[in-house]
């Protein structure tokens, strides 16, 4: 499937605004690898089957539940993906500003991105929780690449506040008496599925990464041509390649990690919520 044009992206919003009765949402999220329980806290949920809607894509991933759920969190309406795309399912980098560009369409006005990460920073320990303030790109090719749809944003966009300040602060604030221990770092986008090496590894923190992952980057550049706040939240889930020495890296392990702090971290996401 090629990138699609401004009208599908309007037919795509238009079927996901009449199974909502037409509503607002307020707030997105996006939920990472073993963060998808946080959908259980969504009152009066709707649900939708991302196969149902028109031109959309569809997560392979096996434990991304493939599901967008609209319904109230902290006060706010949001709209929640449970489950998220990535390049390394042979999606082209083209095809994964959709999200994004439906939330636009929709009215949305500010992004919360969760994910689960490696930890290159040594002082950084599995548990924590890391509030993106930037992010390292070095695969070349970008989601905005080819014709620029003007509907959206300009064709070369600035990007210095990708991972909005006044949302970090907020972020900052609620995380008192959360139970969880909090870093600010940098995040560093390698395009998988493999894990990185531990030479990868030892080259991002000389280029300045505190944490890797697959996914979140491609989304927040399209938020910000977009002009849409966002935040980005990473669970520290395993200490990246070569970190510890002898230690195999497995998804398994990052979902387990993400899963013993999943309901701390879903009352503290639902905190910001109610503070944006």
């Amino acid at each position: 499937m090629d990138a699609l044009t401004y009208e599908q992206y309007k037919e795509c919003a238009g079927y996901v605004k009449a199974r909502i009765g037409g509503a607002t949402p307020e707030i997105a999220l996006i939920l990472g690898s073993g963060l998808g329980d946080f959908a259980d806290r969504i009152e009066d949920p709707v649900t939708i089957d991302y196969r149902d809607i028109p031109h959309f894509l569809v997560s392979t991933v096996a434990f991304h539940a493939g599901k967008l759920i609209f319904g109230k969190v902290g006060g706010k309406q949001v709209l929640c993906m449970a489950g998220r795309f990535h390049h390394y399912e042979g999606y082209r980098f083209q095809q994964l500003t959709l999200p994004i560009r439906l939330f636009k369409l929709l009215g949305v006005r500010a992004t919360i991105l969760t994910n689960a990460v490696g930890a290159v920073n040594e002082s950084y320990r599995v548990g924590d929780i890391m509030i993106i303030k930037d992010h390292i790109k070095l695969t070349g090719e970008s989601p905005l690449a080819g014709p620029n749809i003007d509907e959206f944003g300009p064709r070369f966009f600035d990007v210095q506040d990708m991972y909005t300040a006044s949302l970090r602060k907020i972020a900052w604030n609620c995380a008192e008496g959360s139970g969880l221990n909090f870093r600010e770092g940098v995040y560093m986008y390698f395009t998988g599925p493999q894990f990185e090496t531990p030479a990868e590894i030892r080259a991002a923190r000389i280029l300045g990464a505190d944490a890797v992952g697959m996914s979140t980057v491609p989304e927040a550049l399209t938020a910000a041509h977009c002009s849409m706040k966002l935040l980005g939240l990473s669970v520290i889930s395993n200490m990246a390649a070569g970190v510890v020495p002898d230690i195999k890296l497995s998804n398994d392990e990052v979902v387990e990690a993400a899963g013993l702090i999943a309901e701390r971290f879903g009352k503290y996401v639902e905190r910001v919520i109610e503070a944006i």
